[in-house]
C-alpha cells in the first residue's frame, strides 16, 4: 500500500503495492488549499488505511486477487464496508436448498449404487468423492428404498395379521376335541340340557332370554359366565347356545360339566333346528358354497391388490371385509331368530366375543315404540374405526341400486349387543328384504358392498331400529390399542370386534384382562390345553 503526493501537491494517490489497483485519488487546487486542510486530510487518511488495508487482505485471502478491477474490487469490499457479511455457512445452505430442489425433479441416475445403510453412505462418499449433487440423489434414492420396503413391511404385517384372526388357536382347538371326545365317553357330558324339569323355561317370557351363536366354546363360556356373574337375578337368565355340527358335542359337554347355575343354558346345533332347510336358506347355501365366493373370503388376498394404490388402512378394511366367518352359516343365524324361537316375544343377542360387565335386565324394560332392533348407532364419535360409521363406509355408491335406495349419510348400528322384539319383527319383511339384497350383491360379483353380514342388515333393519345409549356397548377392543381404560370399565358390553381378539396373541395385552377374569383357568381341560392366564 503506497502514498502519493503530486509534486504540485495538486493530486494524492493511494494504491496497492503491485501498482495496478487504485483505491482512492483525491485532486486538490493549488491556489485555494491551505496547509491546515491538507493536514486534516492527511491525517483521516492515516486513520483509514488500517481498516482498508485489513479489508483488502481478507478479500484477497477469500480469493479475491483474481480481481482485475475496481468494479469486481467494489462487489467484494461493498457488502463488508456496509455491514452485509456474505456468512459461508449461510452460502452453504442455500446451495444445498437449490441441489435438493434441482434433485427432487431430477431422474436419480439409473447406473448409482444405492447403499443399504448410512455406514456404507459415508464409505462410498470417501472412496468416490461423489459432488454434493450425486449425493443428494443417493439420499432420495435411499429414502424411496426405505420407504416401499416399509410399506411392504406394513402389508405383509397387516396379512399375518389376517392369517393370525382367522386361524383357531392350537389350545382351543385342543379344548373342542378333547370335549368332543369326552362327550363319547363320559355320560355325565352327553346329560340333557337343560334338565326336563326345566325345558317350559326354554320357551316361558317371564325370563330374559338370551341367545349366542359360534363355534368358539371358550368364548361362549366366557360370555355366558359373565353375564350370569354380572347379573342381580341369574336365575331369571335362560342362555340358547347354538353351534355348528361338527362343535354341538364339545360345546354340549363344556356346558354340562360346567354348570352356571342357577343360569338355565340350552346348547343347540344348527342341524337341530327344523325350520333352517335349503328350502328356507337358499341364499345362504349358495353363499357358503359357491367357489367364486369361497375364493374370495379364502384366497389369495394380494392377488389382484395394487398395492401402490391403497393405504394400510383401507387394505386392513379389505382383508376384515374378507373374514372367512362372513360366509358362515352361524354368523347369518340372526336373521333367523323369530322363526327359531316362535314362542319368545324379546331376546337379547350376543356376539362370541363380547364381555357382560353389568346387569342387563333393565334392558327388557326399554320401550321399543314399536321398532324391532335397539342397538347402539356408530356414527355419533370421531374414531375411523368404529363409532364414524355411515352407510357411505360399508356400500358402494358407485352401484346405481345403491345410489338409488340408500343415502350415504344415513347412521350406521352395530351388531355384537342387541334387543330384538321378536313380536314386531314377525310383523315385518326384514328377512325378505335380506335375501333380496344378498342376491343382487351376488348377482353384481359382491361390488354392493364387502363387508359381512352388516350391510344387508344395515338395509334389512331400515327403519326398524330403536337408538340405545352407547354406555350399554362399547365397541372397537379388537381395533384400537389406545382404548380408554376407564371407559371400558364402565361400559356394560365391551365388545372385542376386529382382529385382535383376546384369545388370539394378538390381542392386546392391557385389554385382555377384561376378558381373562371370565376364563376359568383351573378347568382341567383348560390346563391340559395349555390355555394359559397371560
Amino acid at each position: 500500500m503506497q502514498l502519493h503526493f503530486s509534486p504540485s501537491m495538486r493530486s494524492i494517490t493511494i494504491s496497492s503495492n503491485n501498482g495496478f489497483i487504485d483505491l482512492m485519488k483525491i485532486k486538490v487546487a493549488a491556489c485555494h488549499i491551505s496547509y491546515r486542510t491538507l493536514f486534516h486530510t492527511i491525517l483521516i487518511l492515516a486513520f483509514l488505511l488500517p481498516f482498508v488495508f485489513i479489508l483488502t487482505a481478507l478479500v484477497t485471502l477469500e480469493g479475491v486477487n483474481k480481481c482485475s478491477s475496481f468494479d469486481c474490487l467494489g462487489r467484494r469490499l461493498g457488502p463488508k464496508l456496509l455491514g452485509r457479511v456474505d456468512d459461508p455457512a449461510q452460502r452453504l445452505v442455500r446451495d444445498l436448498y437449490n441441489i435438493l430442489n434441482e434433485v427432487k425433479t431430477g431422474e436419480i441416475p439409473s447406473a448409482l449404487e444405492l447403499p443399504d445403510s448410512f455406514d456404507q453412505l459415508v464409505s462410498d462418499m470417501k472412496n468416490n468423492q461423489y459432488d454434493a449433487k450425486t449425493f443428494a440423489f443417493m439420499l432420495r434414492g435411499m429414502m424411496q428404498k426405505f420407504e416401499r420396503e416399509i410399506r411392504e413391511s406394513k402389508f405383509s404385517e397387516l396379512m399375518n395379521k389376517h392369517f393370525a384372526a382367522s386361524s383357531v388357536p392350537k389350545g382351543i382347538h385342543c379344548l373342542s376335541l378333547r370335549l368332543t371326545d369326552e362327550y363319547s365317553s363320559n355320560a355325565n357330558a352327553r346329560k340333557q340340557l337343560p334338565p326336563p324339569e326345566l325345558l317350559p323355561t326354554l320357551s316361558d317370557n317371564s325370563y330374559h332370554h338370551f341367545i349366542v351363536s359360534t363355534d368358539n366354546i371358550l368364548a361362549a363360556s366366557v360370555v355366558v359366565t359373565s353375564t350370569v356373574q354380572s347379573s342381580q337375578k341369574p336365575e331369571n337368565i335362560v342362555f340358547h347356545v347354538i353351534t355348528d355340527k361338527k362343535t354341538y358335542a364339545g360345546m354340549h359337554s363344556w356346558f354340562a360339566l360346567n354348570p352356571v347355575t342357577p343360569a338355565i343354558v340350552e346348547v343347540r346345533g344348527i342341524h337341530q333346528f327344523d325350520w333352517l332347510t335349503r328350502e328356507n336358506v337358499p341364499v345362504l347355501e349358495a353363499v357358503e358354497n359357491q367357489n367364486g365366493i369361497r375364493n374370495y373370503y379364502h384366497g389369495n388376498h394380494f392377488t389382484g391388490t395394487n398395492l401402490s394404490d391403497t393405504n394400510p388402512y383401507k387394505f386392513a378394511s379389505k382383508l376384515q371385509a374378507r373374514s372367512p366367518k362372513y360366509i358362515s352359516l352361524l354368523n347369518h343365524l340372526r336373521i333367523y331368530i323369530p322363526e327359531l324361537f316362535p314362542n319368545l316375544d324379546k331376546v337379547v343377542f350376543l356376539d362370541d366375543d363380547v364381555v357382560v360387565q353389568r346387569d342387563l335386565s333393565p334392558l327388557w324394560e326399554i320401550d321399543m315404540n314399536g321398532k324391532v332392533n335397539g342397538a347402539v348407532e356408530t356414527c355419533r364419535g370421531d374414531d375411523q374405526w368404529v363409532m364414524s360409521k355411515h352407510f357411505r363406509n360399508y356400500f358402494n355408491f358407485s352401484h346405481p341400486l345403491v345410489a338409488q335406495h340408500l343415502d350415504p349419510d344415513e347412521c350406521a348400528w352395530a351388531y355384537g349387543m342387541n334387543v330384538f322384539d321378536l313380536r314386531a319383527w314377525r310383523t315385518t319383511n326384514i328377512r325378505e328384504t335380506y335375501h333380496t339384497w344378498l342376491k343382487e350383491n351376488l348377482r353384481s360379483n359382491l361390488t354392493m358392498w364387502k363387508l359381512g353380514t352388516l350391510p344387508p342388515a344395515l338395509i334389512a333393519f331400515k327403519g326398524h331400529v330403536h337408538p340405545i345409549g352407547p354406555s350399554w356397548h362399547m365397541l372397537g377392543l379388537g381395533y384400537q390399542n389406545k382404548t380408554d381404560i376407564e371407559s371400558v370399565r364402565k361400559a356394560a358390553v365391551i365388545h372385542f370386534n376386529g382382529q385382535s381378539k383376546p384369545w388370539l396373541q394378538i390381542g392386546f395385552d392391557h385389554l385382555r384382562p377384561f376378558w381373562n377374569k371370565y376364563v376359568n383357568y383351573t378347568n382341567d381341560f383348560v390346563r391340559n390345553c395349555h390355555i394359559l392366564d397371560s
